[in-house]
């Protein structure tokens, strides 16, 4: 259901098919209502103007199978940010009926939103209008590249959403630092606060104050000015591997937020024109069979053509 069907002078009555099935009310709401401001959601709901069966329910009610939902009418302005969308698929390291796992290029959002009209998510709708769902499964900054859990079920993304916050699944990834990274394994535990900077964009720093967040950080190469490492998330904190490895002194190359400014300006007269950082692994039990998946995505050539680049002018070897 898009917002167009919705904008009509009578209420619409929506029946819950498989698609939504254990949804809560809101994020249904958001979902099919795309563009519609969060707060207009919820009054909506607080007013009683949303019905299901014919009931009052509260934000928080989770939908059950052939629930019929009172919609009333709501209208915005043109959605020319989701008409402007281009259908694009993007390489695929795996796919079955339950989820699909893009490849992500850097530079691409997974969203739109906050400056950006449209992102992985919107693309891949636009380019597959047949699929009934098609949702994250979890975040990756723009310009972190890899891999990328999209679902195709509501009870693959439920299941996939309690494993990463269980900690079930297995993220890795690889970083190219500055500087001299000394251990070959070492865990980074360090707490993580989110604020806004006076131009309202949204930032990250080590405070006590913080939610608690684990790094392990493990040594892959070592050249004179720089190290590759490899980062597995044990926690999922917006921007963690940047911020945690920023302020043990080693910022990631080429990080437009956290990182060394002077020298990423170098690294782009280099040849590195993005922040290499790279969603390399993932390791998880599929989330409807529970069959084992071990996922790669290697580094793109921009990247490899930087490292063998390292490797003509200073690679030392580390012992």
């Amino acid at each position: 259901m898009q917002i167009n069907d919705l904008s009509k002078d009578a209420a619409t009555w929506l029946e819950v098919e498989d698609d939504a099935e254990g949804q809560r009310i809101d994020n249904f709401l958001l979902r099919i209502a795309k563009g519609v401001p969060q707060s207009h959601i919820y009054r909506i709901l607080r007013s009683g103007e949303v019905r299901v069966n014919k009931g009052r329910v509260s934000a928080e009610y989770r939908l059950k199978l052939g629930d019929r939902v009172r919609v009333p009418p709501i209208r915005t302005a043109e959605r020319s940010a989701q008409a402007a969308a281009p259908a694009r698929e993007f390489a695929l390291v795996f796919e079955d009926e339950a989820l699909l796992v893009v490849d992500k290029p850097a530079g691409v959002a997974v969203h739109g939103g906050s400056g950006v009209s449209f992102g992985v998510i919107e693309q891949l709708r636009r380019a597959r209008p047949q699929a009934k769902f098609l949702e994250l499964a979890h975040r990756l900054d723009r310009e972190t590249s890899g891999l990328l859990i999209v679902a195709k079920k509501r009870a693959a993304l439920t299941r996939l959403h309690d494993q990463f916050r269980d900690g079930v699944i297995e993220k890795r990834y690889l970083a190219l630092v500055k500087g001299r990274w000394r251990n070959e394994l070492q865990h980074v535990r360090l707490p993580l606060l989110k604020y806004l900077t006076a131009a309202g964009e949204r930032r990250v720093n080590v405070d006590a104050g913080g939610k608690a967040a684990h790094s392990i950080v493990r040594l892959v190469s070592r050249w004179q000015n720089f190290s590759l490492v490899e980062v597995e998330l044990k926690t999922g904190r917006t921007h963690q591997i940047r911020v945690h490895l920023a302020h043990l002194g080693f910022p990631i190359a080429g990080d437009d937020k956290y990182g060394d400014f002077s020298l990423n300006r170098e690294l782009q007269k280099a040849g590195l024109r993005r922040m290499f950082l790279h969603s390399a692994r993932l390791r998880l039990p599929h989330p409807l069979s529970a069959a084992p998946l071990a996922l790669e995505s290697p580094l793109s050539g921009e990247l490899q053509d930087f490292l063998a680049r390292l490797d003509a002018h200073e690679r030392r070897d580390f012992g």
